[in-house]
Formats: C-alpha cells, structure tokens, sequence
C-alpha cells in the first residue's frame, strides 16, 4: 500500500513538472503584460467569480491580472470589443444585443470582436422580499412598489423590468450595486430586489445573515409567460443554497460566458482556457457557481464566435467546435 502510494504522489509530482515546464517553453513573446476582466458591482457574483477567476489565473500563468468593478454585461461587451479591456464577463441575452448592434450603451455599433472563451454559469432571474413586507409571490406585489433592478445596463436591469410587465407588476424602478440594493432593502428604503446574478448570490447571503427575506418562485402560468417571451429557460434554486428556502425555488435563467478580444494572443487564451476547464475544483473553491464552469456546457453558447485558442482546447479534448464558429 504504501509503495502503491509512494508511486501515485510521484506520478502526480512527474505530472506537475512536465506541465510546468511545458508551459515555461511557451512561446509569450505576444502575450500581454497584465490584464483586466470585467465583471459588474459588488455583491454580486459577477464580481466575486471574475475576481477569483482572474487572481488564479494570474498565479497560475505568472501575467498580472486583475477585475474592474463595471456596469455588467453590456458595458463588458463594449469594453472587450474596443480592447478597453481584454476579458469580460457576459450573459448570452445582452451579447445578442450587443452583438446585432442593439447595446443601449452604443446604438449602431455591433461589437463583433468580442469571442468566447468558457463557460460559466446560469444567471436565476429571482426576486427578494423581506418577510416583514407579506410578498411571497409575484402577485403579492402592490402597485407602485419600489423595485431595484441592479446596476443600469446590468442584465437584471435589461431584462427583468420587462418581465414584471409581462406579468403585470406595475412599480417604480429603481438602479444600484447589489450590495446597495440589498442594503436599502433591508432599511426599508425599497420594497423588492430582483436579482440576476449566479448563485448563491453575496447579498442575498448576506441579507440572511442579518434579517428575515422570501425568496420568491414563479408559478406554472407566470413561468410559462417568461419562457415565451425572452431568450431564457427555467431553473430550479436548489433549498439548499439559502437558509430562507424550504423547498425548491423555479425560476427563469440565462447563460454566462467569459469572453475576450478576439486580437489577444491565442497561445495565451489557450493557456487559460485550458487551466480554467481543467481545474473545475479550484474554480469551485472561487465560487460555487462554478459547478457549471465545465467543458461539457461548451454548447450552451449560440451568440459568440469562438476564440482560436479557446476553440483549440475545446477540439484536443474532443468538444468539437466548427471551423465556421471559430473567429
């Protein structure tokens, strides 16, 4: 047994020298010195993710790298399509947009240097309540309430006021960072949050922690109106992800992908497409969200051309990407 393991840990250690030098003869003459992603505000998982994701793969890679506190994933788009920033977060509703020319930020432009790089998660379109206030479905929502719907641009923001429409919540709308939103919820200040983000969502945690919320579900009708009418699908909110759930919680979601300017080196986006897919348990540890950060979720992506490098790593491993998808 013991010679057995012996064997095994130098196996693993052979294994990690040849990776190390291998990446130490790769060519970087056109990598970047440093580079920035994109995430969203604070508090939310946009935020939390990307951070993580960027800080290991800057000590996994030896390039500086860090996230920029942005508008979500509109502005990240536009941003990684002028190279303002290389890397970006992004939801697959606003990259459509985004993409067709329809980006509220830039009406006209269609930002089509932006390519795809992994996958990374579902974005649950949910809504918050404190308990204090009696909302535990849509329907309990007054008119006129005061609902904040992230930042301005934000996915929540360009997607869920119109979803409360076609439900028929009437309401004041309100903007901000999740952690303010979140804050003014429990003051008293607004009266619903409707969150878009990957969960478990920080602020959502962290309102638990200091008050009682209900997180509010769809119903069969009020689902099915969502489905119909915007590019999402339905999701289940495991009970085990807040202490406030007692069951299960459906909801509607949409993908995310990290995306980076087509222009950027594609050994270097190799290299971090393949660190990311290969090490699901190290981005588990950045965020649990990352469950779905693996290779298989390759074909949720529709909207986005692939990166060469990104697409060379996914066509090794046998997740088969066409040459007409590729930038």
């Amino acid at each position: 047994m013991k010679t057995s393991r012996a064997f095994a840990l130098a196996t693993l250690a052979a294994s990690a020298l040849f990776s190390t030098a291998t990446l130490a003869e790769t060519d970087r003459s056109d990598w970047p010195t440093n580079f920035t992603v994109g995430t969203a505000s604070q508090g939310g998982t946009y935020f939390a993710y990307g951070s993580g994701w960027a800080n290991f793969v800057a000590e996994n890679l030896g390039v500086s790298g860090g996230a920029e506190i942005t508008g979500g994933p509109m502005q990240n788009m536009a941003l990684v399509h002028t190279g303002d920033l290389k890397f970006g977060l992004t939801t697959m509703g606003p990259a459509r947009e985004s993409m067709d020319g329809n980006s509220p930020l830039a009406p006209g432009m269609k930002m089509d240097n932006v390519c795809a790089m992994f996958p990374m998660y579902q974005t649950p379109f949910s809504v918050t309540a404190l308990a204090s206030s009696g909302i535990k479905s849509i329907s309990d929502i007054p008119d006129g309430a005061r609902i904040g719907f992230g930042p301005a641009g934000s996915t929540s923001d360009t997607y869920f006021p119109k979803m409360m429409e076609t439900l028929g919540v009437k309401f004041d709308r309100r903007n901000g960072s999740w952690s303010d939103l979140g804050g003014q919820l429990q003051d008293g200040l607004i009266d619903v949050v409707a969150f878009a983000a990957g969960i478990p969502i920080p602020a959502v945690s962290q309102l638990e922690v200091q008050t009682k919320v209900n997180i509010i579900a769809l119903n069969d009708d009020e689902a099915k109106k969502i489905v119909d009418s915007y590019p999402v699908a339905e999701f289940v909110i495991p009970k085990s992800t807040y202490s406030s759930l007692k069951e299960d919680s459906r909801v509607v979601s949409m993908w995310n992908f990290a995306m980076v300017n087509c222009d950027v080196s594609e050994s270097f986006v190799y290299e971090i497409t393949k660190l990311t897919m290969e090490n699901n348990d190290k981005m588990m540890s950045i965020h649990k969200a990352s469950r779905s950060s693996i290779p298989e979720n390759y074909t949720k992506n529709n909207v986005l051309p692939w990166h060469p490098g990104a697409a060379k790593w996914f066509n090794e491993n046998g997740y088969k990407i066409e040459d007409s998808m590729i930038k």
